[in-house]
């Protein structure tokens, strides 16, 4: 049967519907994911996300005290940049920059002969350091994204506030997010090969939206 309903009403029957079926599966979420994977599956259709989303001891909630105080988000793709709310994140001082389509990113990547998504992170990296700005990393499309914030990390020359690791993919994803993993860093990443930067967006706009309630 088809529900007929007003615009407004369809995201509140869809959490409805993904708690009915989450209670069916017999998945019982942490409380402090619980936002976060909720809005993932709700993005994707998939449940899997309640199995496979990975995050860092009080993930969630650091993430929300850093957006309080005003930090920004760096995206890997104006996709993941035009799904967050930015409205509702200058509301606490922060924007979102995506180097991706700067001139100067492309033609340095194209010079050494390496991904722009490596070069987005090392102007990302050295603009945040030089702002002193705190910084949520969101990465849904680049695994070398991630690789070059983990080589930035083991060099000593830059750790992320806070990285989001969802891309998605077959070459070096899961390698990618393992690598993320692997440290001490503050995140939260899905597992295997699923992601997107729907998902990445996603996840920023579930810390964003917690925040409100």
């Amino acid at each position: 049967m088809i529900e007929h309903m007003l615009p407004g009403e369809i995201e509140k029957r869809s959490f409805e519907i993904i708690g009915k079926e989450l209670a069916r599966q017999g998945v019982v979420l942490d409380p402090e994911h619980d936002s976060v994977i909720r809005r993932a599956i709700h993005t994707s259709a998939d449940f899997e996300y309640a199995q496979t989303l990975v995050f860092s001891e009080n993930a969630v909630s650091y993430a929300r005290e850093l957006i309080r105080g005003g930090a920004d988000i760096v995206t890997d793709t104006n996709m993941t940049r035009t799904g967050i709310n930015k409205k509702r994140l200058s509301a606490f001082g922060g924007e979102v920059r995506c180097y991706m389509a700067d001139e100067n990113v492309a033609r340095e990547a194209q010079e050494r002969r390496i991904t722009r998504a490596v070069v987005s992170m090392e102007h990302a990296a050295a603009d945040t350091q030089k702002s002193g700005r705190k910084t949520i990393f969101a990465i849904g499309n680049a695994p070398t994204a991630l690789i070059a914030l983990r080589k930035m990390y083991d060099q000593g020359v830059f750790v992320p506030d806070f990285i989001i690791g969802v891309p998605v993919g077959f070459v070096n994803v899961v390698e990618a997010k393992e690598m993320i993993l692997q440290t001490d860093m503050a995140y939260i990443v899905n597992r295997g090969r699923k992601g997107g930067s729907n998902i990445a967006a996603a996840i920023v706009n579930a810390l964003l939206y917690g925040i409100r309630e």
